[in-house]
């Protein structure tokens, strides 16, 4: 059959075929070396987050989960969703290193790029606080792969997605307003706008984008006076080549609105948002709709080293790891009262931080058993919940 899409199918990752070819030939090597049964410890970290970050959202570990499922592999993790540090184990798989190889490409490839995008949708809902953020992405992706992204960016904080896909995959609504072309095919904001409202079943919010053929203020009366108290909001998405001082244009808009007596109507604004626009406009707007930069977010590095092999002649396991890391596997432990993080070799236990004495937790467990999974996954808003809570304990 012709292929139409370059994608990769479900089967096709999990038979270990989307792999560097370096894997399968060090497969081989180590089948025909008689060395195939050699366990290792196998740690993935960040020994290196992009600049100005002090953390990342750990994201993609059931994706993960559901791919090693089946091999003679144990596994510990950070549950996911944990804010992590540098140089922090988030994951450690144990068994013969020939049964895993071929899986550390598609393994690295989901987490660091779900981490990354979880990590920018979370950086942006921090600095919105309690503002409406919706993660408008997707056209900025290869479609096979928005699933995961619109998972990535709510786990990270995002209120909504705008992924119709995702209702059915991730039990997500999804979020979003009208695009230009429905106006610009109409010729007329007023006939789009109402048009919009007469279509739309209740439940959904009506914003009418409001710069289209006139000046934003203008256009924002207009919708106003034409949807009266059934309008929600309008959006702002203003092209950067017309834009010139949005801070100034979003403040007008609110001032005029007011002044005409729509306090009630909300703003919203879209189009090249990132962090140093966030901040600009957060006391000024109700919400944000974010595409690229969250879509397209700073990588956050991620690597799977190897940092102990069994000896089967002593029976012990034998810290090793390549110069740069740390041998040895380790456990993580964190504060519940400063949000403090230890690392320390495996086995060794902490009770108290040494910082202000509180109460510490261990925060990698085991997920998995001998190719089972033992621990309950949670669902995608309960991860979401999880990291809002750590939100508030955390910097940029």
């Amino acid at each position: 059959m012709e292929r139409r899409l370059y994608i990769a199918t479900d089967d096709i990752i999990r038979a270990g075929k989307v792999t560097d070819v370096y894997f399968v030939r060090t497969k081989q090597i180590l089948e025909r070396k008689g060395l195939s049964n050699v366990k290792v410890k196998a740690e993935f970290s960040t020994y290196s987050l992009p600049k100005n970050y002090r953390w990342a959202v750990f994201t993609g570990l059931e994706e993960v989960l559901k791919l090693l499922e089946g091999l003679p592999i144990n596994v510990w993790a950070m549950p996911e969703g944990t804010i992590y540090r540098e140089m922090e184990p988030v994951m450690v798989i144990e068994g013969s290193y020939a049964e895993f190889c071929v899986y550390e490409t598609a393994v690295l490839g989901i987490l660091r790029h779900s981490t990354s995008i979880a990590t920018k949708a979370a950086r942006c809902k921090k600095l919105a606080g309690d503002k409406l953020v919706v993660f408008f992405g997707l056209r900025a992706l290869h479609p096979a792969i928005a699933p995961m992204a619109d998972r990535a960016a709510y786990i990270g904080g995002c209120d909504g997605v705008s992924g119709v896909y995702s209702s059915e995959v991730l039990g997500l609504k999804p979020i979003g307003t009208m695009p230009h072309a429905l106006i610009v095919v109409f010729g007329d904001q007023v006939k789009a706008w109402k048009a919009f409202d007469e279509v739309m079943p209740p439940d959904v919010p009506r914003i009418c984008l409001c710069d289209t053929f006139y000046d934003e203020r203008i256009e924002s009366l207009m919708a106003a006076e034409a949807l009266k108290d059934r309008l929600y909001g309008v959006r702002l998405d203003t092209p950067s080549s017309r834009r010139g001082n949005f801070l100034k244009i979003v403040r007008e808009v609110r001032w005029a609105l007011d002044l005409a007596g729509y306090r009630h109507v909300k703003i919203i604004v879209s189009g090249g948002i990132d962090e140093e626009e966030i901040k600009q406009l957060r006391d000024y707007v109700d919400g944000f709709g974010i595409g690229t930069a969250i879509a397209c977010p700073p990588p956050v590095d991620m690597s799977m080293d190897v940092v102990e092999v069994y000896d089967e002649v002593s029976g012990k396991w034998v810290p090793r790891s390549k110069r740069g890391k740390l041998p040895g596997m380790k456990q993580v432990y964190r504060c519940k009262e400063c949000f403090s993080d230890f690392v320390v070799p495996w086995g060794r236990e902490v009770s108290r931080c040494s910082k202000c004495g509180g109460e510490v937790v261990p925060l990698l467990k085991k997920f998995m058993e001998e190719g089972q999974i033992v621990e309950r996954l949670p669902t995608v808003s309960e991860i979401r919940s999880y990291v809002l809570e750590q939100l508030k304990k955390v910097e940029l």
